[in-house]
């Protein structure tokens, strides 16, 4: 399904909700994290599953990220085939409208080992991360999910916060990259065009998010960011504070850099895929490029949380989701990049031009140049992020 843009999409939720300094503020109240309490391990808070005797389930996700009927909203053809072919009646919530957010509401009881009320949530590498961190995670039974073992990309495989691919399980993911619109500017292909270009100068708008921005930064410099030093934090920091400090940079977005990009407004770009194919459906002059030195990837991840009591419910639906057929449709729905290999043939039975399209599957070139950011201990989280804000000037 081709969908206009919309005014705000699920990426940029992440950062437009509470916006970057109370994204700050909420990180930095999280100290406490790593405190006598909030951590949990596998032993200490034990999870019983009842999925044998009951079939039901209870999923949380972002707005928009589901399939729904175009004749009827209030229809999710892939939810409510699973429904059908498994008995397992699935209470479906719109309920993560940002990652911090969604922290807050489930904070004390993951860190008391109580229960959410919740057996799938679906959350941003980060958060993810950070929550396996705590141990608040339930360890998954792979033995109970062959595709996602056998259809899983081999890029979001052993990921470092996830090494052994038995806590997470992709649900979409996306690219951070530069967008140019081709009616105001000639052709971008590096990082370093975008910050120094003297035709660019006020008209370049970058993320609020410092793992899309930095990951790019750090990959400018030939440095890895699923693997750096603080060192050369710093030195992909400078770089980009000088860009600011010139003017080459107008300012830090959200999503909200996308109807600038389509206007005009701004002649380029660090943005989301998912918002450039939405723009580029309306105005084929928008652009989503990835840079010679790489692009970074991320991913919204299902993930089951301690004391949740339906934990093979949730298997056999990360299984189903897995299946090519299933993660196409669902792929067609929101245009973010599908996580299933063997989707792409199902794709060019249902629309031959998103099967084409290397921002919802990306080649293996392109794969090639995309790198998840580091995963962050507390310490790290905290230092990074303040050092970041106080260049954006958030």
């Amino acid at each position: 399904m081709r969908t206009p843009l919309r005014p705000l999409t699920r990426r940029g939720l992440l950062t437009g909700t509470l916006g970057s300094a109370a994204m700050l503020a909420v990180g930095g109240s999280l100290a406490g994290c790593g405190t006598k309490g909030a951590q949990q391990t596998e032993a200490g808070c034990a999870s019983e599953d009842l999925s044998a005797t009951e079939k039901k389930l209870a999923f949380s996700n972002w707005p928009q990220y589901m399939d729904v009927d175009e004749k009827d909203e209030s229809k999710r053809p892939t939810l409510d085939a699973f429904i059908a072919r498994s008995g397992i009646q699935v209470t479906y919530t719109e309920d993560v409208n940002d990652n911090n957010e969604f922290f807050g509401k489930v904070q004390n009881q993951l860190a008391g080992c109580q229960p959410t009320g919740r057996d799938v949530m679906v959350l941003t590498d980060w958060m993810a991360a950070r929550m396996i961190r705590l141990g608040w995670i339930q360890q998954l039974d792979t033995s109970k999910m062959p595709n996602v073992s056998a259809n899983l990309l081999p890029s979001l495989r052993g990921r470092s916060f996830d090494k052994d691919n038995q806590l997470a399980v992709p649900w979409q993911s996306g690219l951070a990259g530069i967008a140019y619109n081709g009616k105001v500017t000639k052709e971008l292909r590096t990082v370093d065009e975008l910050l120094t270009r003297p035709d660019l100068k006020g008209k370049v708008t970058a993320l609020s998010e410092m793992r899309d921005t930095m990951g790019l930064l750090l990959q400018s410099n030939g440095h890895d960011p699923s693997n750096f030093t603080a060192a050369q934090f710093d030195d992909a920091l400078n770089k980009l504070k000088k860009a600011v400090d010139s003017g080459q940079i107008r300012k830090f977005t959200g999503n909200d850099y996308a109807p600038d990009l389509a206007k005009g407004d701004i002649a380029a770009c660090i943005g989301w895929s998912g918002d450039v194919i939405q723009l580029g459906f309306e105005d084929d002059k928008i652009k989503f490029v990835v840079p010679e030195s790489g692009v970074m990837l991320w991913s919204d991840n299902m993930l089951v949380p301690n004391r949740a009591t339906h934990k093979a419910n949730a298997e056999q639906l990360m299984n189903y989701y897995y299946e090519p057929a299933v993660a196409a449709q669902l792929a067609a729905y929101v245009n973010y990049i599908c996580p299933v290999q063997g989707a792409q043939a199902e794709m060019e039975k249902i629309d031959p031009e998103l099967a084409a399209n290397p921002l919802i599957f990306p080649d293996d070139a392109m794969l090639a140049k995309a790198q998840v950011f580091m995963a962050l201990d507390e310490k790290q989280e905290r230092e990074y992020e303040s050092k970041f804000q106080q260049v954006i000037g958030a």
